[in-house]
């Protein structure tokens, strides 16, 4: 495991990346209604990133799960689908369950961030649904500090999900962030307090709980990257990147 911890200046380097990050995904959020195709906020974010100059993560994306490049600059996740959802024409539904992740480069360095929505009527139990996805990251970003190991923060997304009465799935999770998108550590969404990988200064991870509403079964779609629950559940996702420092964590992806 190759960790890299950054310099406080390092840090510093990550905020603009951090910044436009959360402000391309308030806009999204923004513009995504009744009738917007996925594909037109796949457009908007596309021309953001020209706009500033910076480089998506996702465009040229090709791991060894992927059926190809992804091709596009954004995933968009909707109803029961909730990870790596590949932009398609599709138009937003009332009520739908929309889940947003988003990953660039600027100046050389990385920032990825996730955040779902309800688009027109909200319906209660994904609202629910979606505020805890919220409340594990939130419980997880609380104890990013030096003296807590790893599996404090995958202990505390667990903990969050299961008192909700959700189940965890561990396949997918949160990862190192600094000049790549993903690097070491994998943060899984579930662990042990106590366990694993001493948290020191300068580390820099994403951390991206995930839940689907009646399952942790997962298929993935024909397109080699769309991650739908296996029992047609709806799913959220959120998402931040955070460096651990001496004192309180910085969200580097905090929206406004």
């Amino acid at each position: 495991m190759a960790i890299e911890l950054r310099t406080p200046r390092q840090v510093e380097e990550m905020r603009p990346a951090g910044r436009f990050v959360a402000e391309v995904l308030t806009r999204l959020v923004e513009a995504a209604d009744v009738g917007v195709n996925l594909l037109e906020l796949d457009a908007l974010a596309h021309a953001m990133i020209r706009d500033r100059g910076a480089e998506s993560c996702y465009i040229d994306y090709h791991p060894s799960f992927g059926a190809m490049p992804f091709g596009k600059v954004l995933c968009t996740s909707v109803n029961d689908a909730v990870l790596h959802g590949l932009p398609h024409s599709y138009k937003l539904a009332d009520g739908d369950l929309l889940s947003l992740d988003f990953a660039v480069s600027v100046d050389g360095w990385v920032a990825d961030s996730a955040v779902s929505t309800i688009v027109g009527t909200p319906n209660p139990d994904d609202v629910r649904l979606i505020d805890t996805t919220q409340q594990a990251l939130a419980a997880a970003i609380a104890v990013a500090r030096p003296g807590n190991k790893l599996g404090d923060i995958s202990a505390a997304i667990g903990d969050v999900a299961r008192d909700a009465g959700y189940s965890v799935n561990t396949q997918f999770g949160g990862h190192g962030v600094g000049r790549t998108m993903h690097g070491d550590p994998h943060v899984p969404n579930d662990g042990r307090a106590g366990r694993g990988l001493p948290l020191k200064p300068g580390l820099v991870i994403a951390i991206e709980p995930w839940l689907l509403a009646s399952t942790d079964e997962i298929v993935m779609d024909a397109d080699g990257w769309t991650i739908r629950s296996a029992d047609g559940s709806r799913g959220a996702h959120s998402e931040h990147t955070i460096a651990v420092t001496d004192d309180e964590p910085i969200v580097l992806t905090a929206r406004d």
